[in-house]
């Protein structure tokens, strides 16, 4: 180790040792599926030393035993949303949502579209849904029904509010401005509101990946998965990708993330185009 990495240490409020690092690995992999690399150690200690403080807790050592103690312990859920990364924006990756109007619209009158956001962070993503649908439709109220699920409640609580500082919303049109957003006046200057017409589509659940059962019913016409399976091995990939499969239509889509490869479970899913895919029919 060098001198300023040392330094860099010494100055550390908490000790955190190489064995604490791999004990929150082995939790939260085990927990939420995480695999976490090597080099994500600072800021693992970043953001568990918050959790310290809030929690009292004097040394890592007593923090994580606690948690090994306890799985039904309530810091559970503060140590996942500490340890789960939400990077998001509305309309991201936008090749996605022109395919799924194109889908949507070759349905029969009278179907009911339901979709699947399954890491729906702080709302960007399931409302960049829900706004393609009514301009698919040209409706505020289309017949769409939109899940969005997260581990992390936080930013689940927040994607329910739907209140965003306004340069969240630069990458949009003014024209989508002005349609699906409330702009905020005096002390919420600043600030933009969906629009409760919007927000009425989308039901925000939480929800884990790994979870042995899953209380979602099919069949869905799609599913957005969008860079998640990056944080999970293969193994953990190809077992989420099985139970996605029996949800989706026969004709589905299954939206993944720019720089995710399912080669590994072409039994499952087949490339249709830029990162969407399509069940393998049996």
């Amino acid at each position: 180790m060098n001198a300023r990495a040392s330094g860099e240490h010494n100055t550390r409020e908490y000790a955190f040792s190489s064995h604490d690092f791999e004990c929150v690995k082995k939790l939260i992999y085990a927990r939420a599926g995480i695999a976490l690399a090597e080099n994500r150690q600072e800021m693992v200690y970043t953001r568990l030393s918050k959790r310290l403080r809030a929690t009292g807790t004097n040394n890592f050592n007593d923090y994580l035993q606690r948690l090994e103690r306890d799985s039904e312990d309530v810091e559970w859920e503060s140590f996942t949303n500490a340890l789960t990364t939400n990077l998001t924006s509305f309309f991201r990756e936008a090749h996605h949502f022109p395919m799924l109007a194109e889908h949507v619209k070759k349905r029969q009158p009278g179907h009911t579209v339901k979709l699947w956001c399954s890491a729906a962070s702080t709302g960007e993503e399931p409302y960049s849904m829900a706004m393609t649908m009514v301009e698919t439709f040209n409706s505020m109220k289309p017949p769409v029904r939109i899940l969005a699920t997260d581990i992390d409640t936080e930013v689940l609580a927040a994607a329910r509010e739907g209140v965003y500082p306004l340069d969240r919303l630069e990458s949009m049109s003014s024209e989508r401005i002005r349609r699906f957003f409330l702009k905020g006046k005096s002390s919420t200057s600043g600030y933009a509101r969906v629009r409760q017409e919007l927000r009425d589509l989308v039901t925000f659940r939480p929800f884990n990946l790994l979870d042995p059962k899953w209380p979602m019913r099919g069949p869905l016409d799609a599913i957005f998965c969008r860079n998640v399976m990056i944080y999970f091995d293969k193994p953990t990939q190809y077992r989420i990708l099985q139970k996605f499969v029996p949800l989706l239509d026969r004709d589905g889509l299954l939206f993944m993330g720019h720089s995710e490869v399912f080669q590994h479970a072409s039994d499952l899913i087949r490339l249709i185009d830029r990162t969407v895919y399509k069940p393998v029919k049996k």
